[in-house]
């Protein structure tokens, strides 16, 4: 098998240029994508979205039987193999499919745990009884999954839990006691995956049935939003689980605790580009008939400029999900299915795109959040009323941002894991950031040749973006060398910075490939205010790094690489956007 080109690989779109072809884009959807999201969108409309008051109040008979009706239209079975009763889809499908599951929260959550972290894990690490098992059940909606690891002093440190599994004497159960909290789907929910630590050391998953003897359950949590979601306290105590239902190896259950959030992550990035799509259209249809000063407030300026920058940052990450989902499609399409290690070497295709699955998640959860907030500020007053819609969308995004690792922990990851991946040799990030940082110095952009054709200054303003983050990641890793992973608001703004550079990226090569001019002026726009915000977070934390005559030169450094663009014009880009938007009633550029 050749070996991947380096933007091919995890991380490497920051070392090499991706051709615009390669670029996977919504715009690539196929017929038979566009039919499972249609099939998954008539679901919502129909099924769900009258519910809601229904779900809300925890209905979960109701809920029950709509995870049913999902199941019934295979939309609970893309990532469970054909084998096992699953449609085994492509990942550009599942993430579609997620996407249109998002357009209220409360189910999206329950029916994002089950297919996710409450599936995936017998998927990838069950033995081929448990698989035979389990999965026809759980792809069908017969059978509820759900994920116990969270415990009241093991959140973000998932290796700190406490809970206990001890041999019976007789061999044939481990013995759990514990507690676990804030477990999704614990009220509906069959089978568990549950980690504790076997003899108090070894870190290890089980599958736990709901009706075990000495599993019992606390009451539903009062949450602020995803009010309709099941949120329970688990106790195990003495309860029996027979040797069997031990989930791929006995002290290897952090390969499965870990390696699953990859999932959830930019699973989680494309529901918040789905959650989004919905407050959008939401938002226009009330500034279309809501009426002030003799006409509608979608008339006015202020309001067409926060549905223009609710499109942009929509349009963002939307093409860096579907990116990143092109990536892992690539990935898979290399492995073969016949392989008895196919599983694990499809777990190993997913890991390899970890940092872009921070960063989707990072990204599309303060998106989202941008997004409702301004939604509640279009509706006014009538926002913060619970029988609008806006009040509840403002309520459940806020939770995206803890989901699957913290946006802080994620922002820690990102760099983290860069250099580990550097370490290892699986990227060349080390030699290519000295050699970048060491020419940038004494760098005249004004000197460059500008690239020629469509969008010549987003492309331009890449090329600086790319080398600012690579020049500070090379000073700040000489400068902190193995202590760099204590100080988290380098770190921080290192992740802010490579995430703007992979959005300015994936948005230019979806342009390029196939976008109109509307799409052709949000990249403008966009590549202006990332070069910006990549200057201000660079400003925060370069004097922590350097003092001096080096700082003065690494200031100098980022202001000469952000400062060559002339600004587009933001004001006509942003009236037009919105025109455009308020025209069609909803985001432009995909269903």
């Amino acid at each position: 098998m050749a070996e991947k080109p380096v933007y091919k690989r995890g991380g490497g779109f920051l070392l090499e240029e991706t051709p615009v072809q390669e670029a996977f884009t919504p715009e690539d959807f196929t017929d038979e994508h566009k039919m499972l999201a249609r099939s998954a969108d008539e679901f919502m409309e129909k099924e769900v979205l009258p519910n809601t008051e229904r779900i809300e109040a925890q209905d979960f008979e109701l809920l029950r039987s709509l995870m049913k009706k999902a199941g019934e239209l295979g939309l609970l079975a893309a990532d469970v193999p054909e084998k096992y009763g699953g449609l085994e889809l492509d990942k550009v499908s599942s993430m579609l499919i997620a996407e249109k599951m998002s357009k209220q929260g409360s189910f999206s959550v329950t029916w994002g745990a089950h297919t996710g972290i409450g599936t995936l894990p017998i998927v990838f690490f069950g033995n081929e009884d448990q698989k035979q098992k389990y999965l026809p059940g759980l792809a069908t909606g017969e059978l509820i999954g759900a994920y116990a690891l969270t415990e009241p002093n093991a959140g973000s440190d998932a290796m700190n839990i406490k809970t206990k599994a001890t041999l019976s004497d007789d061999g044939k159960y481990y013995i759990l006691n514990g507690n676990k909290q804030f477990i999704t789907n614990t009220a509906i929910a069959d089978v568990f995956t549950v980690f504790a630590k076997v003899d108090g050391e070894k870190f290890t998953a089980f599958i736990v049935e709901r009706d075990t003897p000495g599993m019992e359950f606390g009451p539903e949590e009062k949450k602020m939003g995803i009010k309709g979601s099941s949120t329970r306290a688990i106790t195990f105590d003495n309860a029996k689980v027979p040797v069997e239902n031990v989930l791929g190896e006995i002290g290897k259950g952090h390969h499965i605790a870990f390696g699953i959030l990859n999932i959830g992550r930019y699973k989680l990035g494309v529901g918040a580009v789905g959650a989004a799509k919905y407050a959008l259209q939401t938002a226009v249809k009330y500034a279309k008939e809501r009426v002030q000063f003799g006409q509608p407030i979608a008339n006015f300026g202020l309001i067409k400029e926060k549905l223009a920058n609710m499109t942009l940052r929509l349009f963002v990450a939307e093409s860096m999900v579907y990116r990143l989902a092109g990536l892992l499609d690539e990935a898979m399409e290399e492995l073969n299915p016949e392989d008895p290690d196919y599983h694990r070497k499809a777990w190993d295709a997913v890991a390899e795109y970890a940092v872009e699955s921070s960063i989707v998640k990072v990204f599309g959860s303060e998106m989202l959040d941008y997004v409702v907030d301004e939604t509640v500020q279009i509706f006014g007053g009538y926002g913060f009323i619970s029988e609008y819609p806006a009040e509840r969308f403002y309520r459940d995004s806020r939770i995206n941002r803890i989901f699957e690792g913290t946006n802080e922990i994620n922002r820690l990851l990102i760099p983290g894991m860069l250099m580990r991946r550097a370490m290892k040799g699986l990227i060349p990030l080390v030699p290519v950031a000295a050699k970048v940082a060491k020419e940038t110095v004494t760098l005249m952009p004004t000197m460059l040749p500008r690239p020629e054709g469509p969008l010549s200054e987003p492309k331009f303003a890449l090329q600086m973006a790319k080398r600012i983050a690579l020049t500070i990641a090379a000073v700040a890793a000489d400068k902190f060398r193995e202590n760099i992973r204590d100080e988290q608001e380098v770190l921080g703004g290192l992740a802010d910075i490579v995430t703007a550079v992979y959005g300015l990226e994936s948005v230019l090569l979806r342009a390029l490939k196939g976008g109109d001019s509307t799409m052709h002026s949000l990249v403008e726009l966009y590549a202006y205010d990332a070069m910006k915000y990549i200057e201000r977070r660079a400003y925060d934390f370069l004097p922590y790094m350097a003092e001096g005559d080096e700082l003065k030169t690494l200031i100098s450094t980022v202001r000469k690489l952000t400062r060559p663009f002339t600004p587009p014009n933001a004001v006509i880009i942003r009236r037009s956007v919105a025109d455009k938007v308020i025209e069609a009633g909803k985001y432009l550029f995909t269903e």
